[in-house]
C-alpha cells in the first residue's frame, strides 16, 4: 500500500501470508524491483521485474534502507539504549544531559520522536524501535533538522528482525535484564541473546553495561571476549564499576542528590525523578555521555529537571487529593520497583492490570509483585485486545492472593476507569496511588478498537468529580 514509482519492494514472509503475494500489487504501484527470500521467490516468475533473492530480506532491507537515505547514522552521533525496564527513562534523561552540552539532540523509542524537546509527528505508532526503512527515513530527516546527537530505545524485537541493521552505534548501554516478551521469544536466553546483539560484532564503538546484574555481568564477558567494543562498567554495589553511585541523599519531595564516581572524578548532581532506578537510569545516562568523550560534571547539570512522561509521573490533584503517580510499569520487576520508589509516609495503594495477547507468564508475578509491595491492590484491565478481560483479570488476582500478608487488600476493580475510581476513594491525603502498566498511553485496545483513554486525565477528571 505504500509503493511509490521508483521503489525497491521488500517481500518479507509474515505470520499469516508472505510479502511475495502482495508482490504484483506493488508493481503495479510502481515498484521496479522485489527483494524477497527464496520461497518468496518461488511465485514470482513471469513478474517482470528483477527479484533479488536473499536469505535474509529483512537484514539486508536496513542495510539498504541506509543507502537510500544516505547512510545518515554516520552522520550523527548515535546512542542506542536497551534493556529489559529503564530504556524510555535512560533515554529522555540523555537527551537532558547532551541538551545541557549544547548539543542538538533527537530521541527515537517508545514515547515517540522527538527533536530538541518537542515531539514529531510521524504515521508510526508507539512501536519501540521502528522497521529499517522508517528508521532510516527518520535519522535522514534529523539530518536536514540539524540534529546533532541521537539518543534511541533499541528493543530487542528491533534486533531480532534487525531493524537497526546498516547502523554503528558511538555507544550502546544496557540497563538491566528480566522477564519478558516470551510470547515472542521462546525463552529468557533467547531473549538475552537478541539484546546481547546489539554489543557485539562491532555494532557499537563503546559498550556501557550495569554490572550490579548478572545477566550484564554475563554480557560484559561476552563484550571482552568479542574485543570490538571498548567496555565502560556502571554500578551501585559493584565496587569495580567505572561509574558508580557512592551516596545519595534523597528529600521528602523525592529528589536525589547523588554523588557519582567516574573515571576523571566526582560528580554531584540532582535528580528530582523517583525511585533508585531512576538514579541508575541517570547514572547510565551519565556512563554513556562520558564514553563519548564529553564532560560529565556539565551534562549532569541538565538532569535536575528532567521528567519523562508517564514514567513515575506524578500528578497534583490538590491539597485534598493523594498523592497520585503515573508508571509505565508492565513487569514483575518494574512493578516492585515503582512501588518501592514511592516516598514512606501514608498508605500505598496500585491498580494494575497485565496486556492481553501478550507474555501471559507474567501476570500472576506481576500481581504477586504489587501484593509485597503495597497495602491495597485493585486489579483492573490493561489493553486486553482479544482475549477476555475477567481470564486476565483473574490470574493478576490469583498471584496478588497467593502473596498478599495479613491486611492487605486485593480487590478485583473492574474495567480501568471504575479501579482507578475505587482506588482513589479508598485513599486519603497523605497516601499514594501508583497507576501501572500503560503509562503514556492515550488509548485502550479492547477488541481490535482503540478506545481513548489517558490514566493522568482520568484520574485528574476522577478527582476533579470528587471536590
Amino acid at each position: 500500500r505504500a509503493v511509490r514509482p521508483g521503489d525497491l519492494y521488500v517481500a518479507l514472509p509474515g505470520q499469516h501470508a508472505h510479502g511475495a503475494s502482495f508482490a504484483a500489487q506493488a508493481v503495479a504501484s510502481g515498484a521496479v524491483a522485489v527483494l524477497t527470500d527464496a520461497a518468496g521467490a518461488a511465485d514470482l516468475s513471469g513478474l517482470g521485474v528483477p527479484v533479488i533473492v536473499d536469505a535474509d530480506p529483512r537484514a539486508a532491507m536496513g542495510e539498504l534502507a541506509g543507502r537510500v537515505y544516505g547512510n545518515p547514522s554516520e552522520r550523527l552521533e548515535m546512542f542506542g539504549v536497551t534493556g529489559t525496564n529503564g530504556k524510555t527513562s535512560t533515554v529522555f534523561l540523555l537527551e537532558a544531559a547532551l541538551g545541557a552540552l549544547g548539543r542538538r539532540v533527537a530521541t527515537i523509542g517508545t514515547i515517540g520522536f522527538r527533536i530538541a524537546g518537542e515531539n514529531v509527528a510521524t504515521r508510526r505508532g508507539t512501536v519501540t524501535t521502528p522497521d529499517a526503512p522508517d528508521l532510516q527515513g527518520m535519522l535522514g530527516a534529523m539530518v536536514e533538522e540539524g540534529v546533532e546527537s541521537v539518543a534511541m530505545e533499541v528493543s530487542s524485537h528491533a534486533l531480532a528482525l534487525h531493524r537497526v541493521a546498516g547502523i554503528a552505534f558511538d555507544v550502546a548501554a544496557f540497563t538491566m535484564f528480566g522477564t519478558d516478551h516470551l510470547d515472542f521469544h521462546p525463552s529468557l536466553d533467547d531473549y538475552f541473546e537478541a539484546k546481547s546483539r546489539l554489543f557485539l560484532g562491532g555494532r557499537t564503538r563503546a559498550a556501557v553495561i550495569n554490572i550490579d546484574d548478572p545477566w550484564g555481568r554475563r554480557l560484559a564477558d561476552l563484550v571482552r571476549a568479542d574485543g570490538h567494543a571498548r567496555l565502560i562498567t556502571t554500578g551501585v554495589d559493584s565496587a569495580a564499576a567505572d561509574y558508580r553511585v557512592t551516596a545519595r541523599a534523597t528529600g521528602a519531595d523525592g529528589r536525589s542528590d547523588v554523588t557519582l564516581r567516574t573515571p576523571d572524578g566526582e560528580v554531584i548532581f540532582t535528580i528530582s525523578m523517583l525511585g533508585d532506578f531512576n538514579v541508575f537510569n541517570a547514572l547510565t545516562a551519565l556512563a554513556v555521555v562520558g564514553a563519548a568523550g564529553l564532560d560529565v560534571a556539565k551534562a549532569a547539570s541538565g538532569l535536575a529537571s528532567a521528567h519523562v512522561p508517564g514514567r513515575m509521573q506524578r500528578l497534583d490533584l490538590g491539597p485534598s487529593a493523594p498523592h497520585v503517580v503515573v508508571d509505565f510499569a508492565h513487569t514483575p520487576q518494574a512493578v516492585e520497583a515503582a512501588l518501592r520508589a514511592l516516598p514512606a509516609g501514608g498508605r500505598h495503594l496500585v491498580v494494575l492490570g497485565a496486556g492481553g495477547d501478550r507474555d501471559a507468564t507474567k501476570r500472576g508475578p506481576m500481581g504477586a509483585a504489587a501484593a509485597r509491595c503495597a497495602d491495597v491492590v485493585v486489579v483492573t484491565d490493561d489493553n486486553p485486545r482479544s482475549e477476555v478481560p475477567e481470564d486476565i483479570r483473574a490470574a493478576v488476582l490469583a498471584g496478588a492472593r497467593g502473596a498478599a500478608a495479613d491486611g492487605v487488600r486485593v480487590l478485583d476493580g473492574g474495567d480501568r476507569r471504575s479501579a482507578i475510581a475505587e482506588a482513589l476513594a479508598l485513599a486519603g491525603p497523605g497516601d499514594w496511588v501508583a497507576i501501572l502498566g500503560k503509562g503514556h498511553e492515550s488509548g485502550q485496545i479492547i477488541g481490535t478498537q482503540i478506545h481513548p483513554f489517558d490514566d493522568a486525565l482520568v484520574a485528574g477528571e476522577l478527582a476533579r468529580r470528587s471536590l
